[in-house]
């Protein structure tokens, strides 16, 4: 479907998406109606959930919303909503907008949908950067398209999210990844459920919890000519991609190659080696998990600090003590993005370096020996020089209490891991734990009689020929991912105002309230109300803090705490803030709102001061400052700093990712 996007000599003749109809007779899918209802209890949807499909018009996706459809009909007992349309059932059919033709397919798509019973409706993809060039197109549209996922699911209150993934992706996914030598984690492929947890855009924000979408792959046991005998079973059209046949896409050309190799026993194999890779992996998140628990405190000022001593990482396999780094740096870093190779064999050293005695900058974050522990604890804290700090940099949020589908996919993920622990418990011995490169994996395969030498013969084929195309790609992959890196780095002041929500940097949320006074001038905080309607006034006359303007928020630095001593060192409130901000202060205001709010001052800058002590001096460049226009700090919540006494900001250390990643399953 992405024609228009291809260079002129490359370009395939363009042909309108081919439609293909069911048989008049179709087949018996009760078969497959059974073993979707099974994949369901296994990830612990039931009918009553609210679920949302992801519906292309393809044979995967038209599949899907004839299992769905079936299944959430039987379990409801034909109970429909308003509309007539199958109760708490909606499809998702994005339009990429990338040719002219995508509005007209997008209503088509979404009519068949309907016509099952489904409410469907369009989305259409916004790209505010341009089309992405051609090498990019598919990743990136499969980002937006996820984006636009989670972002319908949000505003509709859906915690399920069903996407049509088969075995036959399973495959093709797996050759691609071991085309870039991935280890075991890797060639694990898709989770059959997962937790996705939204990008920093707007969006409802519980104030209790953020459990994200889950999202489940009911079909990855099936292959593509069960999605074609679904398909004709349930008297469904559907439509063929021819974009799909372009050898320009790296997918495609691994998709044709193992059609033309494709047996019986070759996918038998290939399915018992990624259910191999797949066990392992659940085994080491289970391990990491539980070295998380024992060995990891999580501080309130966004800082991790980890005991050496309980965790012991000279005698920690490579792999689970991998995971279990990778598990820290990304929620410290909130940076989702693969860590191997040298950044890994980096930490892996560096963890196992006892006592610690050096630091170490990697993967956005700062790793340096905790004061006083004698190199015997690690503290793990964000880096603000990271390339994607502005790009993370702030989002705004509408705060809602205690949304009815957090509480939903709470329970389920809490029933998951009890079935997954117990399913672990009860496996044999794990293969690959000691594999340390793709090769090594495949090799163990042979030996343990997982694949055939033939089968071994044809994957490394594969394998190889994808590695050297993906070699000679590489320098222009590096050239693009420096322009990323320089654009992401680029400075970015933002403004905040109050009344609503922040979430900074995707880990602290800040709420921020002004108060005036209300009759008069008293020491006592209580007697001062939020602001209701007095918008656009002076809410301070010393600070002359306004609902207008707003502030800005940004990291904090070295010069900030020498602000505060400065500031701490002056005896009155018109010596500290005509030596640092002189216009900030008018000197006709009265002298009883003087005195009292110099004696705040003071007793605020004493308490942050005290504060900041306790807080590691490498942990507090990654605190949320908020400064006027002058770069002063106004406020710093974290540790209790506040120049005005009308001026109220809370803040909590609420990552967008949970450590660990989030709920997943390989079962």
């Amino acid at each position: 479907m992405l024609f228009s996007l291809l260079p002129p000599l490359h370009r395939p003749i363009l042909l309108p998406l081919r439609h293909f109809r069911c048989k008049c007779s179709g087949p018996d899918i009760s078969f497959y109606r059974d073993a979707f209802a099974r994949k369901m209890a296994l990830a612990g949807i039931k009918t009553h959930h609210r679920i949302a499909l992801g519906v292309s018009g393809g044979s995967d996706s038209m599949a899907l919303c004839v299992l769905t459809a079936g299944w959430k009909s039987e379990g409801l007992s034909g109970k429909v909503d308003s509309s007539g349309y199958i109760d708490g059932l909606l499809g998702i059919v994005v339009d990429h907008r990338l040719r002219p033709e995508s509005v007209e397919e997008a209503r088509i798509v979404q009519e068949r949908a309907m016509k099952m019973g489904i409410r469907c409706e369009i989305s259409c993809c916004n790209w505010p950067d341009g089309r992405p060039k051609v090498g990019d197109l598919q990743e990136a549209a499969r980002e937006m398209r996820y984006q636009i996922f989670q972002d319908v699911c949000a505003k509709q209150h859906i915690g399920v999210l069903l996407v049509a993934h088969h075995a036959d992706d399973q495959a093709e996914l797996f050759i691609l990844r071991l085309s870039r030598n991935s280890g075991v984690f890797g060639l694990a492929g898709m989770a059959f459920v997962s937790q996705l947890f939204s990008a920093p855009v707007n969006h409802p924000w519980s104030s209790s919890s953020n459990n994200g979408v889950l999202l489940v792959r009911p079909m990855l046991e099936l292959s593509k000519g069960d999605m074609y005998e679904i398909c004709q079973g349930g008297k469904q059209i559907w439509v063929e991609d021819p974009t799909n046949q372009c050898t320009l896409f790296t997918r495609n050309r691994i998709r044709i190659a193992l059609k033309n190799l494709s047996s019986s026993s070759f996918s038998s194999e290939m399915k018992a080696l990624v259910s191999a890779c797949r066990l392992t992996r659940l085994f080491i998140e289970n391990i990491s998990h539980k070295m998380l628990e024992q060995s990891v405190s999580i501080m309130n000022e966004g800082y991790s600090i980890i005991d050496l001593e309980k965790l012991d990482p000279l005698n920690v396999e490579d792999l689970c003590l991998s995971r279990f780094l990778v598990m820290i740096v990304q929620f410290i870093s909130q940076r989702q993005r693969t860590i191997r190779g040298s950044a890994m064999k980096l930490l892996l050293e560096y963890i196992r370096n006892i006592p610690c005695k050096i630091s170490l900058t990697a993967a956005g974050c700062y790793l340096c020996a905790a004061p006083g522990s004698k190199g015997k604890k690690i503290i793990v804290c964000y880096s603000p020089e990271s390339p994607l700090s502005s790009k993370l940099l702030l989002s705004s949020f509408y705060c809602e209490e205690g949304a009815s589908f957090s509480s939903v996919i709470e329970q389920i993920v809490k029933d998951a891991k009890f079935y997954s622990n117990r399913f672990i418990a009860e496996s044999p011995s794990m293969p690959f734990l000691r594999a340390k490169s793709s090769e090594a994996i495949l090799r163990e395969a042979v030996q343990i009689k997982l694949i055939s030498q033939s089968t071994y013969n044809t994957i490394r084929s594969l394998q190889m020929e994808e590695h050297d195309i993906f070699c000679s790609q590489n320098g222009v992959d590096e050239a693009n991912e420096l322009g990323h890196r320089a654009r992401a780095s680029s400075p970015s002041n933002v403004q905040i105002y109050p009344g609503q929500s922040y979430h900074f940097m995707c880990r602290f949320l800040l709420t921020w309230k002004l108060y005036e006074m209300k009759d008069g001038i008293s020491s006592n905080l209580n007697e001062y109300n939020p602001i209701s309607e007095a918008y656009g006034k002076n809410l301070c006359q010393c600070c002359r803090i306004t609902q207008e303007h707003g502030l800005i928020i940004r990291h904090m630095v070295d010069a900030d705490w020498l602000y505060l001593a400065k500031l701490s060192e002056s005896q009155t409130l018109n010596e500290g803030r005509n030596e640092l901000e002189t216009s900030n202060f008018e000197t006709g205001h009265h002298l009883a709102m003087e005195h009292w709010c110099s004696s705040y001052l003071r007793s605020s800058v004493q308490t942050a001061l005290q504060n900041l002590k306790s807080v590691p001096a490498a942990a507090r460049r990654a605190l949320p400052v908020l400064v006027n226009s002058h770069n002063l700090p106004i406020c710093i919540p974290s540790i209790g700093f506040s120049c005005c006494p009308f001026l109220s900001i809370e803040v909590e250390f609420r990552p967008r990712v949970p450590l660990g990643g989030g709920y997943r399953s390989f079962l």
